[in-house]
């Protein structure tokens, strides 16, 4: 197919793929926070979804269930979302996990690999491709500052990857995202230009031909001192300090937070063909 004829069809230009069942497992890395979307099932939409919107055009039989909550560590994934992924017989997961166990003092990179490495086993069991998120090499997130147990994480995960033939989405290697631009206001999620950037990682490390394009941040103007130092002590006061304290309360922003997409059904985004009118569960949806 020439590009000038991809480029008139959007649906035209994905080509198809071996995958008819995504279902998305995590924090709120995969939940989308950061990417509001009013229209979006949680309000979030997010590089999961983006992802799902690309494997589902034209594919009229294409289903997507994403499972993750925020805040959620490694055991309460394995524990909340594993047996629900499994229900639901996809043939593509993905995982990204153990991001908030790193965050916290005592998380250890080796012993969260090998609580993933038989996550991973099971997962792959029934068939299924199963890609992982390593850590990202920035020091413009919260994640700067646990950088060397990221990278030992990473190199970890590497080998989990190689034993169970999984996927790796390998966002250390990703260097846009040391952009600010490309980090929410709290400096721990991404922004929507963010999760763009990553969805067509995931996609390219698929090997699924998309449409979606690299995104050019703006440049940003130069800050004084006084600034950078003022833009700190907002940070701190909106974002670090309530984090805090919900850590000394053993709270998690997670707390009464659903999965935004618990069933498999069809994906509706931009660009991505209406079908036949019905929901994930046979009725129908007036808010397309």
């Amino acid at each position: 197919m020439s590009e000038a004829r991809a480029m008139q069809n959007p649906t035209a230009a994905v080509e198809s793929h071996p995958w008819s069942r995504y279902v998305a497992l995590g924090d709120s890395f995969t939940e989308g926070i950061g990417d509001p979307e009013p229209s979006s099932p949680g309000g979030y939409r997010g590089w999961a979804d983006r992802v799902a919107e690309e494997l589902g055009r034209g594919q009229s039989d294409f289903a997507y269930a994403n499972l993750a909550v925020r805040g959620r560590l490694l055991q309460q994934i394995v524990d909340q979302q594993l047996a629900p992924c499994l229900a639901l017989k996809p043939d593509l997961v993905t995982l990204s996990a153990g991001g908030n166990d790193l965050i916290r003092p005592g998380g250890d990179p080796d012993a969260l690999a090998e609580k993933l490495d038989s996550v991973v086993q099971i997962l792959g069991m029934g068939g299924a491709t199963v890609v992982l998120f390593n850590g990202p090499d920035t020091g413009s997130s919260v994640l700067g500052r646990v950088r060397s147990k990221v990278a030992i994480y990473n190199e970890n995960l590497r080998t989990v990857a190689a034993r169970h033939d999984a996927v790796i989405a390998d966002m250390w290697s990703l260097r846009q995202l040391s952009d600010p631009q490309m980090w929410d206001e709290d400096r721990l999620h991404f922004s929507p230009l963010g999760h763009h950037t990553i969805a067509a990682m995931v996609l390219d490390s698929l090997n699924v031909r998309h449409s979606l394009e690299p995104l050019v941040p703006k440049p940003l103007p130069q800050r004084t001192w006084r600034e950078a130092r003022t833009g700190d002590l907002v940070w701190a006061r909106e974002y670090f300090v309530p984090w805090v304290v919900r850590r000394l309360r053993h709270r998690s922003s997670g707390d009464g937070i659903t999965a935004k997409r618990p069933t498999a059904g069809p994906v509706f985004g931009p660009g991505v063909p209406m079908g036949s009118g019905e929901g994930p569960l046979g009725t129908t949806d007036a808010h397309r």
